[in-house]
């Protein structure tokens, strides 16, 4: 059989389609959950109509991103079952833990308070809405967080033994899977990462309107916030990247050498800016590189020694046996960079952003503009001319898709970089696949797959966009003035406000 389409080739394909695309969704229904929140908690703080309705209209987008999210999860969950039976029986003990509790815990928790924040306008006091959301917004992190400890677990599993008699792994320590530096790294990173996106989503947008001059304070109030959260995002994201790294140099070595392509172990181990190898001769033909600086990162010294593709190999082999336990190199290598390259170019976008738009009190008072006027982008004591306000609009616009880029990168790297395993050291991938599903059984469930998330694309764009040019909702009376008491105060006939 041809190798391109083995079985456990077309397994691989099919979760790594149906998984990039689920993890699209990811990010931003954490980030706009909490960002819907900051918004309603400044409208409950100031009654200022701008706030609620930046409120309104993030919280459609938000709840489109987050049914998108569920139905893809649901797609992602069946093609699991019926490709990788093997590593279900293996794990399934193990690995099932934190998925319940994240179905039994985070997900109803989730959907129960996004039932009460869409209802419960006109039904509940704004204090008692405004709960909601956050709640909501504490239940996407919660499920992120389970679900990243399973993934965590299959990146260094921990707090498990393997029974002699049935040969599966069994959990012993669920406490030390849910607490493990893994876990806690990757958290870090991942809701890092999702603020990023979040942030960068409303500045794209954001700079759509600004830039047609449609819904001025709204869109003013929702940049600010936008930039804020991409400069702090990208900030974390690079310090919670560099834990990662280091974690992942302790605990996958193969990964961090395949990430830079180093070939051979060095000390002062460079970084590399670029490089072009033979993959079968095991070298570099091209190379541009930074000295020492790998090594810093991998374990915050100069001079410390980073093994490389070859060591590890070698050593992998004398330790699990015969066999190539080298990732796909160029996808490793240029996945990495793809993943830091589309992250910090959010981030600078948003730092110049941030200083173009800054606070009123930082520029000339000619130079300040009202709540319902397009702010100025002020560089020094000018404002930008007319086509690079432009441009700075446009960059703006473009900036909302990179942190998407950057996270199916990210994910990228992470999976295929621990290659040939499916769990680090235990389970290998061709071990893991369903022995009794057929090539073209594969091929046809991923045509299926590929096809309904096609149509999901299409439905997902054309409701963002149809919404995002709609622009903020018009506030009614009942809006404006909430009940004062569970249900209501019984006086008015306010329609359910979900038609929002």
């Amino acid at each position: 059989m041809d190798v391109a389409l083995a079985p456990e080739t077309l397994a691989r394909w099919q979760f790594g389609i149906t998984t990039v695309y689920h993890f699209l969704f990811v990010p931003l229904t954490i980030s706009l959950a909490a960002l819907v929140a900051v918004l309603q908690t400044a409208w409950v703080r100031t009654e200022k109509e701008k706030y609620l309705k930046a409120t309104k209209f993030w919280g459609k987008l938000f709840l489109i991103n987050i049914a998108m999210g569920v139905v893809t999860g649901i797609v992602q969950e069946f093609q699991f079952g019926m490709n990788w039976s093997d590593y279900s029986r293996f794990v399934g003990d193990v690995f099932g833990a934190p998925l319940a509790f994240e179905a039994l815990i985070a997900f109803f928790f989730e959907s129960t308070f996004i039932g009460l924040w869409i209802f419960g306008w006109d039904k509940l006091p704004k204090k008692i809405h405004l709960a909601c959301i956050w709640m909501v917004s504490i239940g996407t992190v919660l499920s992120a967080y389970f679900i990243l400890a399973a993934n965590s677990w299959m990146q260094h599993p921990v707090g498990y033994r393997i029974n002699p008699e049935s040969g599966r792994a069994e959990l012993t320590d669920f406490w030390l899977v849910l607490t493990q530096n893994t876990t806690l790294a990757q958290v870090f990173h991942t809701l890092t990462a999702a603020v990023l996106t979040g942030g960068a989503f409303m500045v794209g947008i954001a700079a759509f309107h600004l830039m047609r001059g449609k819904h001025i304070p709204v869109m003013r109030t929702s940049l600010r916030l936008g930039l804020v959260a991409v400069v702090i995002g990208g900030a974390l994201v690079a310090v919670s990247g560099d834990v990662l790294a280091k974690v992942m140099f302790k605990q996958q070595p193969m990964k961090m050498a395949a990430a830079e392509a180093l070939w051979d172990g060095e000390e002062r181990a460079p970084f590399s800016v670029f490089a072009y190898g033979d993959v079968d001769k095991g070298h570099n033909k091209v190379a541009i590189e930074v000295p020492g600086l790998l090594s810093f990162l991998a374990d915050s010294r100069f001079d410390s020694f980073v093994p490389g593709i070859n060591d590890v190999n070698k050593a992998e082999q004398e330790k699990y046996g015969p066999g190539d336990y080298r990732p796909n190199i160029p996808v490793a290598y240029w996945g990495f960079r793809w993943m830091i390259g589309f992250g910090m170019a959010s981030f600078a976008i948003g730092a110049v952003g941030l200083w173009l738009t800054r606070r009123k009190f930082l520029l000339p008072a000619a130079l300040r503009t009202g709540e319902d006027e397009r702010p100025h982008l002020v560089l020094f004591r000018t404002p930008l001319g007319a086509r690079l306000t432009r441009l700075y609009w446009l960059a703006g616009v473009w900036t909302l898709g990179f942190p998407l880029i950057a996270s199916s990168w990210g994910w990228i790297f992470t999976e295929m970089g621990r290659q040939p395993w499916v769990v680090y050291g235990v389970l290998r991938t061709r071990d893991a696949v369903s022995p009794g599903v057929s090539q073209a059984e594969v091929l046809t469930s991923m045509a299926i797959f590929t096809a309904l998330y096609a149509v999901l694309a299409v439905i997902e764009v054309k409701l963002l966009v149809k919404y995002v040019k709609a622009g903020p909702p018009e506030l009614t009376e009942a809006d404006l003035n909430p009940p004062t008491r569970i249900g209501g105060d019984g006086t008015s006939d306010r329609p359910m406000a979900f038609s929002y």
